[in-house]
């Protein structure tokens, strides 16, 4: 978690590395609304997330398992 900054963009096999699930699983988690919404204005076949948005993710997650 140290390693996610504040400003920069994740392609999926960082945000994976981070939060362990299958593609599979986080598209469709994507798809619910469960886990952010990717960026793709990059360029037609590049998707990202913002690492602020998995830090996000992470620490909320974290907070419901306390």
């Amino acid at each position: 978690m140290d390693r996610l900054s504040n400003d920069g963009l994740m392609r999926l096999p960082q945000v994976l590395e981070v939060i362990p699930v299958a593609r599979s699983t986080w598209w469709a988690g994507v798809k619910a609304g469960r886990y952010p919404q990717p960026i793709r204005s990059l360029g037609k076949r590049i998707t990202c997330w913002r690492s602020a948005d998995i830090r996000a993710l992470v620490e909320q997650s974290s907070e419901k398992s306390a």
